[in-house]
C-alpha cells in the first residue's frame, strides 16, 4: 500500500480522521504538507455521504436494538442532543461546522454526520457544513503539526 493511499485511509477512519492523517503523512511519511492536507480532507469527506445516507435508512432500526451497537448509537445521539441540539436549531450550518471544525476527540467528520442525522438537518446544509468544517480542522492541524515540526524537529 502507498504512502499516500494510507493517508486518506487513516483519514477515513471514525477516530483518527485526519487528526491522525496529517501528522501521519508529515512524519511518518515525509509528504509534503499540500498533498497530505489534500489527501486528507478527501479521505476524511469520502464516508460523510454513506454514513448520512446510512443513519437516514437504518438509523432508527439501529438505535432500536438492545445490544451494543444500539446502545452506543442510543448513547452518542443523546449526548449530541444534549450538547450541541439547541446551537444547531438555532446556528444551523455554522453550528455543524463548528462540531467538525474543532480537532478534538469526539468530534470531526462522523459526528458531525451523526448530528446531521439525529438532529434532522437537511442533508446538502449538513454536507456543506460538514465539508467546511474538515477543510478548517485540515487547516489546523496541519498548521499545529508542522509548527511542532518546527519546534521540535522531525
Amino acid at each position: 500500500m502507498t504512502d499516500e493511499l494510507t493517508v486518506i485511509l487513516t483519514s477515513m477512519t471514525p477516530i483518527g480522521e485526519l487528526r491522525a492523517a496529517i501528522p501521519l503523512g508529515l512524519l511518518k511519511y515525509d509528504l509534503g504538507w499540500p498533498l497530505v492536507f489534500v489527501l486528507a480532507v478527501i479521505g476524511n469527506l469520502i464516508p460523510i455521504p454513506f454514513i448520512i445516507v446510512g443513519l437516514r435508512t437504518v438509523g432508527s432500526r439501529l438505535e432500536r436494538r438492545d445490544d451494543f451497537v444500539g446502545s452506543l448509537l442510543r448513547w452518542r445521539t443523546e449526548r449530541i442532543e444534549r450538547t450541541w441540539g439547541e446551537r444547531v436549531r438555532r446556528y444551523g450550518f455554522w453550528a455543524v461546522m463548528f462540531i467538525v471544525a474543532i480537532p478534538l476527540p469526539l468530534t470531526g467528520a462522523w459526528t458531525g454526520s451523526l448530528a446531521v442525522w439525529a438532529l434532522r438537518v437537511p442533508l446538502r446544509t449538513g454536507f456543506s457544513a460538514i465539508a467546511a468544517g474538515v477543510l478548517v480542522a485540515g487547516v489546523i492541524v496541519t498548521a499545529v503539526t508542522k509548527a511542532g515540526i518546527g519546534i521540535f524537529g522531525s
